[in-house]
């Protein structure tokens, strides 16, 4: 007995036809018309736009940051995500300091394990690179199918790592196909003038976006690539803000350099013009990079449509506005980074990106689910709805409209950034290899069904 989803419009990166789907087991096993057996269930989908499964492939679930611990774990995180259509996340396993890159695995397959909604990857954050961890690479990706990991170039005395370490990562990583994503931001520049800041005084929020600069962006842009290209490694550079950085990129894929750029909902919709509110409340907005000024906007729009930026992912990384953000109530610097956000990453490219005429429905798919899923090593088991993929469809109902508001996410988290947005259209029943969990855009599987996806080496 199958699944038959009947009447709907099939979406993926290159296609847009009617056709059945039919569902058995965990896969597709057919598409097109007159498909369905004597005892298959139908679910009429007419009128609706299918979608392969969201991969959000930049989460930060259950991540300790300072002396607290994100909003989101991995349960409410996956909640929020497959409720907003989609199905599989890439979280970054972060490395403490003295811990091997087994141990640090080990403790995200604890957090992760039985709490996901969704299907579910790792990166690997390293924060302490040495002789050992750079033998463990071959580990990562060989035996315990994580072919990515991260490196920051901000959080000096924190995250940061030298050109050296980045040198020998991007080399170390190219042997074993592993790919290095990088946190671009000139740690040094930003560290001295936060310093600069706070002996000034000046200590609100609204210096936040001041003491990162997007030249400190455009530059570690820049400097990455050229440690790439004399490597000569891939590397994915998370979370652009902004035209200047994406640039950079630009001109380097001109030259053929293979450069892979991510950015996120936040800087397509949000402006720096939120670090104005009133009191505290501008805090709710610090993330970094920051958010800048609205004509950055335009240009990151073109530069997806135009397939320059490969990815739209979300870097959820939640904090309580009050209990964790307010930390920072007297000192800017102290304000844990970052902002909920998994849920509404396909509510908010579809409703401003495609019902604005900016990026056409090829493009949603590709930046939502198609990329990440091929750049991550997921495709086409993730990522498109073909015959043989997991059946990761999102139902999508172009005829709702809502407004998006904290009281009804699904996250653990205070607040949403995206307060009074309209959102036009909503995932009404999501499918996770072959299960209906949501339906009627509620969550009707009650215990989390995820999976670990092991990935092979990458190129």
């Amino acid at each position: 007995m199958g699944i038959i989803l009947c009447g709907g419009t099939i979406v993926t990166a290159t296609d847009y036809y009617k056709a059945d789907v039919r569902i058995e087991g965990e896969k597709v096993v057919a598409i097109g018309k007159g498909i369905a057996l004597s005892e298959d269930i139908i679910v009429d989908v007419r009128g609706s736009l299918l979608f392969p499964g969201g991969v959000d492939v930049h989460t930060h679930f259950d991540l300790p940051v300072g002396n607290t611990v994100t909003a989101d774990d991995f349960a409410s995180g996956t909640k929020g995500a497959i409720i907003g259509g989609t199905t599989t996340i890439i979280d970054y396993a972060t490395q403490c300091k003295g811990e091997t890159l087994k141990e640090a695995l080990e403790n995200w397959h604890l957090k992760a394990k039985g709490n996901c909604y969704g299907d579910y990857g790792f990166h690997m954050a390293i924060t302490d690179w040495n002789d050992r961890v750079a033998e463990e690479i071959s580990w990562l990706s060989q035996s315990a199918g994580v072919t990515s990991i991260k490196l920051y170039m901000a959080y000096k005395n924190v995250l940061q790592v030298d050109d050296d370490i980045l040198f020998q990562a991007l080399a170390r990583s190219r042997q074993y196909g592993v790919l290095v994503c990088v946190h671009c931001e000139n740690g040094d520049m930003i560290y001295n003038l936060v310093n600069q800041y706070r002996r000034q005084g000046l200590i609100t929020p609204n210096y936040h976006p001041v003491s990162r600069p997007i030249i400190a962006e455009e530059e570690a842009v820049t400097r990455i690539i050229a440690l790439a290209q004399v490597t000569k490694s891939s590397v994915y550079i998370v979370h652009i803000s902004s035209s200047d950085a994406l640039q950079v990129v630009m001109k380097a894929k001109a030259k053929g350099n293979q450069v892979y750029a991510e950015t996120c909902p936040q800087y397509l919709v949000l402006d720096e013009n939120y670090y104005t509110r009133a009191g505290f409340e501008s805090a709710k907005y610090v993330m970094s990079p920051p958010l800048r000024k609205k004509t950055n906007q335009d240009f990151l729009w073109q530069g997806l449509q135009n397939r320059m930026i490969d990815v739209v992912a979300t870097d959820h990384c939640s904090f309580n506005f009050l209990g964790q953000k307010d930390v920072g109530l007297h000192d800017f610097s102290k304000i844990p980074n970052g902002i909920p956000g998994a849920q509404n990453r396909l509510g908010i490219l579809y409703t401003y990106g495609v019902l604005t005429g900016k990026i056409d429905l090829h493009t949603f798919v590709n930046v939502t689910a198609t990329q990440p899923a091929k750049i991550f090593g997921l495709f086409p088991r993730k990522g498109t709805i073909a015959v043989g993929s997991d059946a990761d469809i999102v139902v999508w109902d172009v005829n709702d409209t809502s407004l998006i508001g904290a009281e009804k996410q699904h996250h653990k988290v205070d607040y949403t950034p995206y307060e009074g947005f309209q959102q036009k259209g909503k995932a009404v029943h999501v499918f996770l290899r072959g299960r209906h969990i949501v339906r009627d855009a509620k969550l009707c599987d009650i215990d989390p069904q995820g999976i670990y996806l092991p990935r092979t080496p990458i190129g």
